[in-house]
């Protein structure tokens, strides 16, 4: 009886689990109308086999998810189809229905996307990767995420004429990019197309075979891997190398990449393995992309794009940096302002000169031809052109001028004319402004010219005696005036040699609302939110410091006269100062996304790219104070809290200078961890001189927790092996462990040779022997993987190696 009561029991609840299990437990693809999936949890629907899933995926550093298929074996999940390029915030639906097929609402309950199908009757994930709706009646096929393709095509995938795939903007940017991909009149063609309409640049890029008389009529990629066009005549025309990996082994994706190339990859079916290149079209982008009739090339404008391990690569020319610091492909922007009515302004005609760079030409923007012309009268007819940006000189004794915007910028190994591009000399500034004053016109001055002949003409026409009491007058009007400004420049005599602004105390009390609101304090002072009015409201952070002994004056208006003489887009502006008694504050230009140390340290691991572009402009800002500016400045105290982010994430280095003027005398009792190895290099503990290289110690410390996202020190992990940062890092690179390193960041660990090459320069920089690190000039070479980065040996003294 016992026995029967249990079995009862146990049927009982089997049944009350099936509909549990069978919801998990999906086994055939099959998703039935009313079904919903949300953007909060990891619910997915799978393919019958388990390869593809259908869902929502989390952006990193955000709280926005991507309705998308991807690869669900594989470690990187890497996404073959999105909703477009709709993004659904945390709560977000979508939901199966007969009306509209598949629907994404809001958690508002505003549509976002929708898949357009009448009469839906059932959805299902196939395991090739494709989503499709069928109908009610005929089990048709309705709508399938392969005829609305995105960037990738799958295997079994075809595309007919017309059919198209975009890239994405960025790897993490699933906006729409500026490269597409098309089937057209039978061939395949690659464009750039001119955001953010769809206007296909011209001429596109061919990958076809134009010769055969039977036109192409489909694009197909098979589960061997094979691309091939098939054509009226039934003959296929294959696109790159064969394929000899096993299509039971393989996964194949073929895919237009962010920078414009488009790749067929195969990965494992394995978890282990990456993503592999089978073949890429075109061979080289920055030189087989070229637009005759404007628009952007593989780079944006004023951009030069060198080809590296076959992806483009881009950069801006000297003078110039990024529009937008986070994208390296976006166009570049003039570091000054050009033109014909600047230069104007300008008190000497000597404003600019030019620097030669070789093997780098903008093919396109002439507006001049100059035949037959010297290499010196080249250089010389443009840098006395005030619409000459560029000009190039060729073999054949050709000049050619190019203006603002320049495109299609290459590097070319096998161009061998000259390029010289102008820049403004970085010693000439334009009084007041870089901008023309609309009220300072000829008509204007001329006014006031006429309007002295008025007041000459009286007093010439005054007795002696009367002239006589006006002169004196002016005379002592001109001494109050002298004495007056006599006594403001001693009161703050550092404005003598700088730009900067003598602020009153009473103005930075005020501009402060009584220093109210503290934005962090650090070991020379509070920094305070504020604003001033200097034309507009401007905000600002004002660092009121310590007191500190009178004789001290003279050395901090000597550091005051090198700061203010800094100007760099890695480091944060200066604005000006206040010096009234013992008071002593700096002025400098507000930063909207606080400092590296809240950036790296908080809940949510930002993404690589973001932490490496950041880094690259710590070590621009360093290389400019130690090697650029007129007077080298050793920083001494770089750490995440004295880096700040502004609005575009780009990095700037704030309290430069003023941790040597502050600390130099008792710099070996006031370091960050005493008995350990945190940002202070080892000289300052065993009186050596103190040379920059302790700001390149520095910095190869901040590098690793800009690498691994963690403090140098972390006492409360409770493991002793990875307290110390700078140990456990070498630990993890001599074992070939970097992916605890770097807690199996994905991201990371995607591009693993640069990684590696990244630990091994701030192993460099962190060598206890000074001789050993690096400058910040190799340092930064090393970074833009301009010259190899040797294996660096153990950063411990006992251990002889050859010098950098």
């Amino acid at each position: 009886m016992a026995f029967a009561f249990a079995l009862t029991q146990t049927l009982f609840s089997l049944l009350l689990l099936l509909p549990i299990y069978s919801t998990v437990a999906q086994t055939n693809g099959a998703i039935t109308l009313g079904a919903s999936l949300s953007a909060t949890d990891n619910s997915s629907w799978f393919s019958p086999s388990g390869d593809f899933a259908f869902g929502f995926r989390q952006l990193s550093n955000t709280d926005l998810f991507l309705l998308s298929i991807w690869c669900a074996k594989i470690p990187d999940k890497t996404i073959v189809w999105y909703a477009n390029e709709t993004l659904a915030p945390r709560g977000s639906q979508v939901n199966l229905t007969a009306d509209n097929g598949l629907v994404l609402t809001s958690p508002q309950g505003q549509q976002l996307w929708n898949s357009s199908s009448l009469n839906v009757a059932s959805g299902v994930m196939n395991d090739t990767g494709n989503f499709v709706l069928k109908d009610s009646n005929s089990n048709e096929v309705l709508w399938s995420s392969f005829n609305n393709p995105t960037d990738t095509i799958l295997p079994t995938q075809t595309m007919e004429n017309e059919g198209s795939l975009f890239s994405r903007q960025s790897e993490t940017n699933f906006s729409k990019g500026r490269f597409q991909v098309r089937f057209l009149d039978g061939n395949l063609v690659l464009n750039t197309i001119n955001l953010p309409s769809t206007y296909a640049n011209n001429p596109p890029y061919y990958i076809g075979d134009n010769n055969n008389s039977s036109p192409g009529i489909q694009l197909a990629l098979n589960e061997s891997g094979y691309m091939y066009i098939v054509r009226e005549n039934k003959q296929r025309f294959v696109l790159g190398e064969g394929v000899v990996n096993s299509e039971t082994d393989y996964y194949y994706r073929a895919t237009l990449d962010f920078d414009g190339v488009f790749t067929l990859y195969s990965h494992p079916k394995t978890s282990i393995g990456s993503w592999t290149v089978v073949w890429s079209v075109p061979e080289n982008i920055c030189t087989d992309i070229f637009l005759e009739n404007g628009g952007i090339g593989a780079c944006g404008f004023n951009s030069i794009c060198t080809l590296k391990d076959s992806r483009p690569t881009c950069k801006c020319p000297p003078g110039y940096s990024l529009i937008d610091p986070n994208d390296q492909y976006s166009s570049c922007k003039a570091d000054f302002i050009q033109g014909c009515e600047e230069d104007k302004l300008s008190s000497t005609k000597d404003i600019y000169s030019v620097e030669e760079l070789t093997y780098t030409d903008w093919p396109t923007s002439d507006y001049l031809r100059l035949e037959p012309f010297t290499e010196v009268d080249c250089r010389n007819s443009c840098l006395q052109d005030c619409t000459c940006a560029v000009a190039i000189f060729t073999e054949n004794k050709t000049c050619w001028k190019k203006k603002l915007p320049l495109s299609n910028g290459r590097f070319d190994g096998k161009f061998s004319g000259k390029s010289f591009i102008k820049v403004r000399k970085s010693t000439i500034s334009i009084p007041g402004s870089y901008f023309p004053n609309p009220n300072n016109t000829p008509d204007r001055e001329k006014k006031n010219q006429d309007g002295l002949i008025i007041p000459g003409s009286v007093l010439l026409g005054f007795s002696v005696f009367v002239n006589f009491i006006l002169i004196g007058a002016f005379c002592y009007g001109f001494f109050f005036i002298y004495q007056k400004k006599r006594n403001k420049i001693n009161r703050g005599s550092s404005v003598l040699d700088i730009n900067l602004h003598c602020f009153t105390y009473k103005e930075l009390q005020d501009a402060t609302n009584g220093f109210m609101e503290e934005l962090g304090k650090g070991a020379f002072g509070i920094v305070y939110k504020g604003a001033i009015q200097m034309g507009s409201n401007i905000p600002v952070a004002v660092k009121k410091l310590y007191n500190f002994a009178q004789d001290s004056d003279k050395e901090f208006k000597a550091e005051l006269n090198i700061i203010g003489k800094t100007h760099h887009k890695n480091l944060v502006r200066l604005i000006g100062f206040c010096e009234e008694g013992q008071q002593r504050l700096l002025v400098y230009e507000f930063l909207s996304n606080g400092t590296l140390a809240d950036f790296l340290f908080g809940d949510v691991r930002p993404n690589w790219k973001q932490r490496i572009q950041i880094a690259f402009g710590i070590a621009r800002g360093l290389l400019y104070l130690h090697e650029e500016c007129s007077t080298q400045i050793i920083h001494c105290d770089i750490k995440p809290q004295n880096i700040l982010l502004d609005k575009y994430y780009e990095a700037r280095i704030s309290d430069f200078g003023l941790a040597k003027l502050l600390m130099m005398g008792q710099s070996h009792t006031n370091t960050a961890i005493r008995g350990t190895k945190g940002y202070v290099a080892p000289e300052w503990f065993r009186n050596m001189p103190v040379t920059a290289k302790v700001d390149v110690y520095s910095f190869g410390v901040m590098l690793l927790e800009i690498i691994c996202c963690r403090r140098s020190v972390d006492m409360a992990s409770g493991r002793e092996e990875t307290a110390i940062l700078t140990d456990w890092a070498y630990d993890c690179f001599r074992e070939g462990t970097l992916d605890a390193l770097v807690e199996h960041d994905m991201e990371a660990l995607e591009d693993r040779e640069e990684l590696e090459r990244f630990v091994m320069i701030a192993i460099w920089c962190i060598q206890e022997d000074p001789s050993l690190r690096p400058t910040m000039r190799k340092a930064m070479q090393m970074l833009e993987g301009v010259v190899d980065v040797p294996v660096p040996p153990s950063p411990s003294p006992f251990t002889t190696t050859t010098s950098l």
